[in-house]
């Protein structure tokens, strides 16, 4: 799992396997699990579509404000996610960025 972001309670990240994916998307991870794998997954969002931004939740077990604060996160810093998941896919360590 490619850790990108720390917000909140919650880690966003990428899997490997997703680079073959049309879409571009994030799952959210809720912190403190045990297990860290697709199954801890609380939230799928799609980031890009065609190379162009656009933020939209593929499913989610969030709470709205929950949704709202990620997806604003995800806004505010989504070329530098877009890098960060270049990097991963690339197989490249990459910084996790902590919000508050």
């Amino acid at each position: 799992m490619g850790k990108l972001m720390i917000l909140l309670y919650f880690i966003l990240s990428v899997f490997p396997a997703d680079a073959m994916e049309n879409m571009r998307h994030i799952h959210v991870v809720r912190r403190g699990s045990k297990k860290s794998h697709r199954g801890d997954t609380v939230a799928k969002i799609w980031i890009e579509e065609n190379g162009e931004k656009k933020i939209e939740v593929a499913w989610s077990e969030l709470t709205a404000d929950e949704e709202d604060k990620i997806i604003k996160a995800i806004d505010t810093h989504w070329e530098q996610l877009n890098r960060m998941i270049d990097d991963v896919f690339a197989g490249k360590k990459v910084q996790i960025k902590r919000i508050k």
